[in-house]
């Protein structure tokens, strides 16, 4: 009789820094990715990087700042995003005028 011992790769913390993405897995283990895979990251300040939650039984990271959401799967198997670039080309723009916005409240 088969028995499927698999279980899914979940996430217990994660760490961005200015390089990469470090996922540590519950049973201990650490994945990194380069931050070039992940362009809302990569263009995202630290506080935004650093405001994260796990999602989905901790198998996907979200980043309601920079509106991004991975899974520990497709990071673990050298997935970058999958976002087009017009996509992402929008998400900038939209970002660029939100800041701008911001910083004319704050002055």
């Amino acid at each position: 009789e088969f028995v499927n011992t698999y279980q899914r790769a979940t996430a217990q913390y994660v760490e961005v820094t200015d390089n990469e993405l470090v996922i540590t897995l519950t049973d201990g283990q650490r994945i990194a990715a380069p931050l070039t895979w992940y362009p809302r990251l990569l263009h995202g300040s630290p506080a935004e990087r650093n405001r994260w939650r796990l999602a989905a039984l901790s198998e996907g990271i979200h980043w309601p700042d920079l509106d991004e959401d991975l899974s520990v799967e497709g990071v673990i198997s050298g997935r970058p995003s999958g976002e087009s670039q017009a996509s992402f080309e929008r998400w900038l723009s939209r970002r660029a005028e939100k800041l701008s916005v911001s910083s004319l409240l704050t002055e």
